[in-house]
C-alpha cells in the first residue's frame, strides 16, 4: 500500500462516514498487499500523519477528527464487535444529572463481551461485563441519534450501578424519580 492510495481510500470511507477502522478492516480495504507488505504500510501511516492508533488493533483517520465528538464511543464499537453494548453507570448517570461530576476521562459502558479497559487519546473505555439478556439489554436502552452506541435509561443507569458495587454516594436520590 502506497501513501497516495491509501489517501484516496481512506477519504472514499471518510466520506461514507467510516473513520474508525480495526486492523482487520483496514486489511479488507487493502486486499492486494501481502500480511507483511500490509503491516509495513499500516505501520508507516500510523507514524506518519494519515492514521492514529487509537490502541491495540484500533485505528483512526487523522483527516475526521475534528468532527467527531463521538469518537470514543466509536472506538469503543469497534473494540466490541458483535456484542451488545450500551453507555451507562457513571457516563449516564452524569448525562441525566444525577451524579453531580462529570467523568471526564472516561466512557463506562455494559456489554455482553468480556471486561476490560482500555487507554485511548481521547480517554480511558472501561467495559463491565452484563449478564443481562439481549431483550432486557433492548427493553431498557434507546438509541440516541447520531451515537454510535446505544445509552442506557436512567433506571437501568442505577440498577447497574447498584449491581456492579459502584460507590452510591455520589447519586442524588432525587433526581432519580424526576423525569
Amino acid at each position: 500500500m502506497n501513501q497516495n492510495q491509501a489517501i484516496k481510500v481512506l477519504r472514499e470511507w471518510g466520506k461514507k462516514g467510516w473513520h474508525v477502522f480495526t486492523k482487520h478492516e483496514l486489511a479488507k480495504l487493502f486486499p492486494e498487499d501481502s500480511p507483511k507488505t500490509f503491516t509495513e504500510g499500516l505501520n508507516r501511516l500510523a507514524k506518519g500523519e494519515l492514521l492514529q492508533r487509537a490502541c491495540r488493533g484500533i485505528y483512526i483517520n487523522k483527516e475526521i477528527l475534528a468532527i467527531d465528538r463521538y469518537l470514543i464511543e466509536r472506538i469503543a464499537k469497534a473494540l466490541r464487535v458483535g456484542e451488545y453494548n450500551y453507555i451507562s453507570l457513571e457516563s449516564m448517570l452524569s448525562e441525566y444529572g444525577v451524579i453531580s461530576q462529570v467523568p471526564i476521562d472516561r466512557l463506562t459502558i455494559m456489554t455482553t463481551g468480556r471486561k476490560g479497559n482500555y487507554k485511548t487519546p481521547y480517554g480511558t473505555i472501561e467495559f463491565t461485563h452484563t449478564k443481562r439478556g439481549i431483550v432486557d439489554i433492548l427493553n431498557n436502552t434507546r438509541v440516541a441519534p447520531n451515537r454510535p452506541l446505544r445509552v442506557a435509561t436512567k433506571e437501568a443507569a442505577w440498577r447497574d450501578l447498584k449491581r456492579v458495587g459502584r460507590n452510591l454516594n455520589l447519586v442524588d436520590k432525587g433526581e432519580l424519580s424526576d423525569d
